[in-house]
């Protein structure tokens, strides 16, 4: 039996798997949940890299204007179900490349706007062909504060192997330092076939030096459907360049903001998936809510013709027992780094201890946490181990649902054991 499997059964006290449905009712119940986020999916690229797992399709003007459209549509159909203007933390837009619709993203802020008062940041990915000082200016006028630039690597050798080119990194670097953002990720993978620990480490310090206030560095992970000339380099390699990465930024006293993150001090995070609860816009995005987790069709033209019929162009539906909700929270609450039991508290009406009380201890013994002023924060033991499982849940579970869904527009079923 699988990993993930074993981990199920067990976090969840039950054999009943995740069971992602067509069935749903096409309401979204979210006014009056707390610390919700908002994520929009932009899904045109100009070319379509190979490693990459994400719902994109080739740029065409025409498409993107009537996405465009549908997109406000959808906006419209969700926010006028609300009795009052709801507050939510924050915003990211992602892809996809975002700046391929740039003169749509302040219409789709606006959108937003009359329906939700964004209290945070609202965050941006870019890829760095598309990082100059118009296009950062106008995402700054449209109201973005933070943004994320997939650079992947400033290795020649690493981006080849990748399918990528190097880009202008004068003109980022220029670019990034006029325009003053509030927070600056930029995204780096390693295991990537070819590179050492030295390269990684020179990546990671070319980074902050140029910019960055945030790196967040995700391992090289081969999803069945994407289409790689290379395979990842080996769970023992990882493991050792973790612990290089970790140790590096740890001598430069960057801090730990989730796993595979690191920031300078003082500085915001960057993390459109640490959310509690999120509305999602946009062809293939996920909406999480405190008892259902929702996916949004993979299919552009599947969506344009859902929402174009008054109706939201949800999927797939999941009906969360209790157990599953909990473990969901956790598990992203250890991605970044800290679980709280008195916010455990709030959210579910339980107490951690007693719904996982084993569980903690385990890991307490095991090394994994250690409780710090009342909360369980993860240990470099423990961040490696989440990284390992992380990993074995993307294979199992985001692999499978990605794959189908990119292939049928409205699946009937996805059972995930």
């Amino acid at each position: 039996m699988k990993l993930t499997s074993l981990m199920r059964i067990w976090l969840t006290r039950s054999f009943k798997p995740f069971e992602f449905n067509s069935h749903n009712d096409h309401t979204l119940d979210f006014e009056e949940i707390g610390q919700l986020g908002l994520y929009v999916h932009i899904p045109f690229c100009r070319s379509i890299c190979s490693f990459c797992p994400y719902c994109k399709v080739q740029y065409d003007p025409l498409l993107a204007e009537k996405y465009e459209q549908s997109l406000l549509k959808e906006i419209e159909l969700i926010g006028r179900t609300l009795t009052k203007p709801k507050e939510v933390t924050s915003l990211y837009l992602g892809g996809g490349t975002p700046a391929l619709m740039l003169d749509s993203i302040k219409k789709i802020i606006d959108a937003l706007k009359r329906y939700f008062v964004i209290q945070g940041g609202i965050g941006a990915e870019l890829h760095p062909d598309d990082v100059d000082d118009e296009v950062l200016m106008k995402l700054k006028e449209a109201g973005v504060t933070m943004i994320s630039i997939g650079i992947q690597s400033f290795h020649s050798g690493c981006l080849s192997a990748l399918g990528r080119k190097e880009p202008d990194y004068e003109r980022i670097f220029k670019a990034v330092g006029k325009t003053g953002f509030e927070t600056v990720d930029m995204d780096l993978i390693f295991a990537i076939p070819g590179q050492t620990a030295d390269i990684l480490k020179s990546d990671i310090d070319t980074a902050f030096k140029n910019g960055a206030t945030q790196i967040s560095t995700y391992p090289f992970i081969d999803f069945t459907f994407a289409d790689n000339r290379y395979k990842p380099l080996s769970e023992q390699v990882k493991k050792k360049m973790l612990a290089e990465i970790t140790a590096h930024c740890q001598e430069r006293n960057y801090r730990r903001t989730s796993v595979w993150t690191f920031a300078k001090p003082g500085t915001g995070k960057y993390s459109s998936v640490t959310r509690e609860n999120f509305l999602g816009f946009g062809v293939s995005a996920a909406t999480l809510l405190k008892k259902q987790f929702k996916i949004n069709t993979f299919s552009i033209e599947g969506y344009m013709d859902r929402v174009g019929k008054g109706r939201i162009p949800t999927s797939l539906t999941l009906n969360f027992s209790l157990r599953q909700r909990m473990v969901y929270y956790l598990f992203w609450s250890a991605y970044a780094g800290i679980i709280n039991p008195e916010d455990f508290q709030n959210f579910f009406g339980a107490s951690l201890n007693q719904k996982y009380g084993l569980e903690i201890l385990l890991c307490r013994v095991l090394g994994f946490i250690k409780k710090i002023k009342g909360e369980y924060h993860l240990t470099e033991r423990g961040a490696y181990w989440f990284h390992y499982i992380e990993q074995a849940y993307t294979t199992a579970y985001i692999d499978k649902m990605w794959n189908v869904s990119g292939k049928v527009a409205f699946p009937e079923k996805i059972i995930l054991e």
